[in-house]
């Protein structure tokens, strides 16, 4: 197998001599030595070689509905696995602290422009080895412990490090939570109410358990008259914001933050971006954008994954071409006839509905739990994640509900009927587990198991069995 290296973005640094391209050899891939790494591990870890090759064929056999997941495409994989892995590059391109860096620096400027290309942001930061890590930066960056920060309560869709108790943001910082209207949507007026009520630094929006769309222009009115910052965190819906079939942050949050891997079909990672406000004062010196670099480095964070940021850049470029449009197209597509399969037999849905790849199950009043729910569909080859719903007072072990996404059916290639086809499975498990009082007839979990390997045959993970 050859792999053609990227042009490279310029003339290297002056006084710099990087090596030129290595030569494509009819043999091994000489990036990832791929297929010499496999036979190496095959021979010296037979263990744990069998390990991945389960998992290799579990992905591949089951339905992946969990809506904080999704499928990198193999070619994104090989970044990862690159000799990039052995490099070690403190600080940021023009400025590292370690010799050795000329290409890594072309390949890290590419994924920058990659990702200001594709969300039409001024600046990127692409270190952050997760969402999680990008928002714990930005926070940083912004609030001193004490201060007042408000975000998305837990139940309510929220995130951990939006300010919930169980996270650093929310012990280190006065976390003050915001809620959802009974119908589960946020109330802006209420929001605002908050905001103006405890005056926070920084005002979190975005959610990883809310499918409704979110309006971040109103967020921003909100954070102007409240004289706060800003954050908006798309980590699930950063693919329909690139394909532009949600309304963007990302000139409206004085700062944005993404993971890679959920919607951008990247690698375990995360971004940091900035609009028209990259450029105004930081709270202490210098811009607000270089207040971000600063936090990922060498406040949060020191020596990047430069294999994953390589993986981003690949991502990044197939975000920004037309397939990705369509693959879009394809997941919101998916998650609408899903939502409406599932009303049509019966569930209770949170918000009624969905504006993005996400559905969510309110399971209360069928005396069913979501982890038992979640258990059976496993059982039958559907993976999903329980979830709690707005008001839920279950463990959060237990919790009340389910959360389904469309994201890796929609890498499937799954149209809207393949992806009702998957939600009749879903609502045929669940009858049965509530007919069943808890327990799943042998009968039903055959037929469903049989239904998913029907339709994991019919649409492979792309690139994953050629």
């Amino acid at each position: 197998m050859t792999f053609t290296l990227p042009a490279p973005l310029g003339a290297p640094a002056e006084g710099r001599d990087l090596p030129a391209a290595a030569p494509q050899p009819d043999g091994p891939d000489p990036i990832t030595f791929a297929g010499r790494a496999a036979d190496r591990l095959r021979q010296t870890d037979a263990a744990l070689y069998d390990l991945l090759a389960r998992e290799a064929a579990r992905q591949n056999q089951t339905l992946m509905m969990v809506a904080a997941s999704s499928v990198a495409d193999p070619s994104v994989l090989a970044c990862g696995g690159s000799t990039l892995g052995n490099l070690t590059a403190e600080g940021f391109p023009g400025g590292r602290y370690h010799a050795g860096c000329g290409v890594a620096d072309e390949i890290e400027q590419l994924a920058i422009e990659r990702a200001r290309a594709a969300f039409g942001a001024q600046d990127a930061i692409v270190q952050p080895h997760s969402g999680s890590s990008a928002n714990l930066a930005v926070l940083t960056a912004l609030l001193s412990p004490g201060d007042t920060l408000l975000g998305l309560d837990l139940d309510c869709g929220g995130h951990l490090t939006h300010g919930s108790p169980a996270s650093v943001s929310g012990r280190y910082y006065n976390a003050k939570g915001y809620r959802v209207t009974p119908e589960g949507l946020l109330d802006y007026d209420q929001i605002r109410e908050l905001a103006l009520t405890h005056r926070p630094k920084v005002i979190v929006c975005g959610a990883s358990a809310y499918p409704r769309a979110i309006d971040f222009a109103r967020f921003r009115e909100i954070a102007d008259e409240s004289n706060a910052y800003l954050l908006a965190d798309i980590s699930h819906i950063a693919g329909l914001v690139a394909a532009g079939l949600h309304p963007s942050p990302i000139d409206h949050a004085h700062i944005t933050t993404t993971s890679t891997y959920k919607q951008l079909y990247g690698p375990r990672g995360g971004l940091i971006l900035l609009g028209r406000d990259a450029r105004q004062a930081g709270p202490e010196r210098g811009t607000l954008a270089g207040t971000m670099r600063r936090a990922v480095f060498p406040f949060t964070q020191g020596t990047p994954d430069l294999a994953s940021v390589a993986a981003k850049a690949r991502a990044l470029d197939y975000v920004a071409g037309p397939d990705f449009a369509e693959l879009a197209k394809r997941l919101a597509d998916g998650a609408q006839a899903i939502a409406e399969r599932l009303s049509e037999r019966g569930m209770r849905l949170v918000t009624g509905g969905t504006d993005t790849h996400m559905v969510l199950i309110d399971l209360r009043g069928t005396g069913l739990t979501g982890d038992i729910a979640e258990e059976a569909l496993e059982s039958c080859g559907v993976i999903v994640n329980r979830n709690r719903v707005p008001g839920d007072t279950t463990p959060v072990r237990t919790t009340s509900g389910l959360r389904l996404g469309s994201n890796t059916l929609a890498a499937r290639g799954m149209d809207r009927g393949a992806a009702a086809a998957c939600a009749d499975l879903v609502a045929d498990v669940l009858d049965a587990l509530q007919a069943g009082s808890g327990v799943l007839p042998g009968a039903v979990r055959a037929a469903a198991r049989a239904r998913v390997v029907e339709l994991c045959a019919r649409h492979p993970l792309p690139g994953y069995l050629s």
